[in-house]
């Protein structure tokens, strides 16, 4: 069932974290903000929507570090029920992509819940200060991947961010797979 995250709560800072990548480097906040901001990608392994974009992902995630954006994807499903999202898949799932950004593992689940992700993928963009200007969408794209030549929210929201430091006041939510939490 798709889940829809919230509109985005401008000026929302940032939540600390500290977290493994699948090349086991720990990252924090701090560690992975860029010159421009943040960006953090909440996905999983085999959510149809996320791999429907998969290859956005690279390209557009290796486009934000141009720009000066930290960026990071972050996984926090629970891979006991969901074993295709188990950190071991995770870095086959990051080699396979050529990510240029860390994967990072929320095995406790707490940074998901801190930042308030809903689905996979869900998209948060900061400022240089640490203030969350966008939590849209990707692309058009659904369980399929839109045209090449549809617009590149994330890409032309983060732009406005890096220029201004303010986000879009409109922006479209994403729509992806719950993220599955653990029980209890």
């Amino acid at each position: 069932m798709a889940a829809h995250p919230p509109v985005c709560d401008f000026g929302a800072k940032a939540p600390g974290f500290d977290l493994p990548d699948t090349k086991g480097i720990r990252h924090t906040r701090e560690s992975l903000m860029g010159e421009k901001g943040l960006v953090l990608m909440y996905i999983c392994n085999h959510c149809p929507y996320v791999i429907a974009i998969a290859s956005k992902l690279a390209r557009d995630g290796k486009a934000l570090q141009d720009m000066g954006f930290g960026v990071a994807a972050v996984c926090a499903n629970d891979a006991k029920a969901y074993p295709e999202d188990s950190f071991e898949n995770m870095v086959k799932f990051a080699e396979a992509q050529g990510f240029t950004f860390p994967y990072l593992h929320d095995e406790s689940q707490a940074v998901a819940k801190a930042y308030g992700a809903v689905c996979t993928p869900d998209f948060f963009g900061y400022n240089a200060s640490g203030e969350l200007q966008f939590r849209g969408r990707l692309d058009a794209s659904g369980r399929n991947a839109s045209p090449e030549n549809e617009p590149r929210e994330l890409i032309e929201a983060m732009t406005l961010v890096a220029n201004t430091g303010k986000g879009p006041a409109v922006q479209t939510p994403s729509i992806g797979c719950s993220i599955k939490w653990k029980d209890g």
